[in-house]
């Protein structure tokens, strides 16, 4: 962090940002380990995510069934060493049950057994025997365990119901084949079971990314975030709250998780807003909403937008270029309800010597930013799990840069040019065929260097280790999730059951589209308040999203509705967990921060029915005029819907000046030119009203209105 930035005395009180992880954060509530026992895990750990580094780079070709039976084989065996039987077990330090090491080799076996035998399952396809219907089973039975105690019970239950159906159905339908039925759909069949979509873009893609993550969050991107923001907005009014939605969208670009990217930079800018002036609920509010935002932040989206990739046949780079006009409205919104609350409020920004030289931190620190560059670069060219690969050979060279250089060290900037000269002189001569061996070699070469740089550049051989040890970590719980969401849509598949929802739901909506919209958002929203973002949206897409497209919707656009509404969840009382874990560092009432998180996200509820309304807001068939209009209304209205939700616009609203403004926003929601023209009227018509007003009267802080009342 910026020396300046860090002389402030955020809080009195330290904030235990592990206590409120592990609260807040089912994946972080891990059994913890010390000296012989922590290195072997730390070893296993780091094995695993070298293995999937390999299988990408070394090993493209290698079987589906070999890749995804000993990725679930690797997830199993270290997921029951890690996650305790119960969340409040007294004996988690140094402890690992004897039945726990017995689950989790069982569970690793069953996975192996697969790989082992694929060729003989795959000529007896469903034709397999007793033996294959018992190690299918238990391996199932060990997942949802590992399930149960790395996510929580309500995904059990969805999926739970979901089995039950296809196991009536089969039974019903033919009893003495049900079970070898059962067995080979949910668990040999790669194509729709457990083994498909979502575990397959799991192991592919989203690994790499989380790895990715947990490599430029040990590099100090993260600290470097939040200075740019506080070198951007950290002086103007209301600064620190807007640096909460700045650094929360960049660091959001890179952490997956709402409740990780709420704690992350929420321990910091929390305690800084309420200093400010910010009510805690608004504080918490703020680094919830922005923080759950960075799951749409492009270029890296949460893993829920590599499964729609996959899913809609719509490459990774597309659809991250479709979510920018959606996530820059988002994350606008927010930034437009803090300032006109920091207005209404007559807050201040920080103090000049706590705001870093925004061009002194891009010239010293702005290398930190060429990973990202890399990845968007190499999305164009390469798969996103090649693309992955190159970041993270990126993180680390720029790792190896020094510190300080001086006169005498100057020499040292040959280390970073080692792995590249390495790479480049494998990759040129040979061409495209020894590219992915090249960038091993050079992520290798890297981690070698880090001995021999540690005391003077960002790299250590404890980052490298720590990164790998983080990455497979936080992998597990997302994992497990895709399993069990491959199970859901292994019985979708199975049974026709989407087929049956669609011609049922499909008249219920009556050709409606906005009330298939609101049912879809309503069950998204429910949905996503016990499972994770990953398992709802791939339910979602499997049941809704087919609705939605029926009804006209372009498929893109159906399914990156769904996405948003899973993602919203984690700021929807009564289950917020992002808005909840800012609650805790700012000692607010939970309630009332999740209810704060919603109206600061509003947008977030309005800007998935105007791309569903006018898909060119995602680029869709649209011209160079589309995108303008649309870029110019949207804002319009983001501007003005704000300013209503919060009363306040160059002075304060009166009741019908808000019904007004908030009329003229949403009428520019609709994608019609005479709605567009209204709404422009109307929001410009209070902008003068406003002027006119702030010209009479000035904006007086309530306190000092007070004062002045009562004098």
């Amino acid at each position: 962090m910026n020396e300046n930035t860090a002389n402030i005395n955020i809080d009195e009180e330290a904030i235990d940002s592990d206590k409120i992880m592990q609260e807040f954060d089912r994946e972080s509530n891990t059994r913890i380990f010390t000296g012989w026992r922590k290195n072997v895990i730390t070893g296993l750990l780091c094995s695993f995510s070298v293995y999937m580094i390999s299988m990408a780079l070394l090993f493209p070709n290698a079987t589906k069934y070999t890749k995804l039976t000993t990725f679930m084989a690797f997830i199993l065996f270290i997921g029951y060493l890690i996650f305790p039987a119960y969340k409040k077990q007294t004996k988690r330090i140094n402890y690992v049950p004897v039945y726990d090491i017995f689950l989790g080799l069982a569970g690793a076996a069953s996975f192996l057994y697969y790989t082992i035998q694929q060729e003989e399952i795959i000529k007896m396809s469903r034709r397999i025997g007793t033996l294959q219907i018992v190690i299918a089973f238990i391996a199932i039975l060990l997942l949802v365990e590992l399930v149960r105690r790395a996510v929580g019970l309500p995904i059990i239950f969805v999926a739970g119901s979901f089995i039950l159906y296809a196991a009536i159905k089969a039974f019903t339908e033919n009893p003495d084949k049900a079970l070898r039925n059962l067995a080979y759909s949910l668990f040999y069949d790669v194509a729709n079971g457990l083994f498909s979509t979502p575990v397959y873009v799991c192991t592919t893609f989203i690994v790499l990314f989380i790895i990715l993550g947990a490599l430029l969050e040990r590099t100090g991107i993260g600290t470097f975030f939040v200075d740019l923001a506080n070198s951007i907005a950290g002086g103007s009014v209301g600064g620190p709250a807007k640096v909460a939605v700045i650094s929360s969208a960049l660091e959001g670009m890179y952490s997956g998780s709402s409740v990780a990217n709420t704690v992350g930079s929420g321990s910091i800018t929390i305690p800084l807003m309420k200093k400010t002036g910010y009510k805690p609920e608004f504080a918490a509010a703020v680094e919830a909403a922005a923080s759950t935002g960075g799951q749409i932040m492009p270029p890296i989206m949460g893993a829920a937008a590599f499964l729609m990739a996959e899913i809609t046949g719509v490459p990774y780079a597309t659809i991250a270029v479709t979510a920018i006009l959606p996530a820059a409205l988002y994350f606008t919104g927010i930034f437009l309800m803090i300032h006109f609350e920091a207005k209404k409020l007559g807050l201040k920004g920080l103090p000049k010597d706590a705001i870093p030289n925004f061009f002194k931190l891009i010239t010293r620190n702005g290398y930190l930013l060429l990973p990202i560059v890399i990845l968007v670069i190499c999305m164009n060219y390469f798969s996103a799990g090649v693309s992955a690969c190159f970041a993270i050979l990126a993180s680390l060279i720029v790792s190896l840069f020094p510190k300080h250089i001086t006169k005498e060290s100057a020499w040292r900037v040959i280390f970073p040019l080692i792995p590249i000269a390495i790479t480049l002189g494998i990759w040129l001569p040979f061409g495209a065929s020894k590219m992915t061996i090249a960038v091993f070699i050079g992520i290798v070469t890297c981690a070698i260097l880090s001995f021999f740089t540690k005391d003077h550049s960002a790299l250590s051989p404890s980052i490298v280790i720590e990164s790998l040890h983080n990455g497979a970590k936080n992998t597990i719980g997302v994992a497990v999730a895709c399993g069990m969401a491959g199970l859901i849509s292994g019985v979708v598949t199975m049974t026709a059951l989407g087929q049956l929802l669609l011609n049922t739901l499909v008249p219920v909506a009556q050709n409606s589209m906005f009330l298939a919209l609101f049912l879809t958002m309503l069950c998204c929203i429910v949905l996503g308040m016990g499972v994770p973002t990953t398992a709802n949206y791939v339910i979602m897409a499997t049941i809704t999203a087919p609705i939605l497209i029926k009804m006209g919707i372009p498929a893109l656009a159906a399914h990156m509705f769904v996405f948003y509404f899973g993602i919203v969840a984690d700021i929807t009382p009564p289950v917020a967990l992002a808005a909840y874990a800012g609650s805790a560092i700012a000692k607010s009432n939970p309630l009332k921060t999740g209810v704060t998180a919603t109206r600061l996200a509003i947008a977030a509820f309005v800007i998935p029915y105007m791309f569903a309304y006018n898909p060119k807001m995602l680029f869709i068939d649209a011209g160079v005029f589309d995108v303008v209009s649309i870029i110019i209304t949207s804002f319009i209205g983001i501007y003005a819907v704000a300013a209503g939700m919060e009363g306040h616009m160059f002075v304060k609203l009166p009741w019908w000046q808000r019904i007004i403004t908030l009329a003229g926003g949403l009428m520019l929601i609709v994608p019609e030119t005479i709605t567009d023209i209204i709404g422009v009227a109307l929001v410009i018509l209070i902008i003068v009203i406003q002027k006119l007003s702030e010209k009479k009267t000035k904006d007086i802080p309530p306190k000092a209105e007070a004062v002045s009342n009562a004098s």
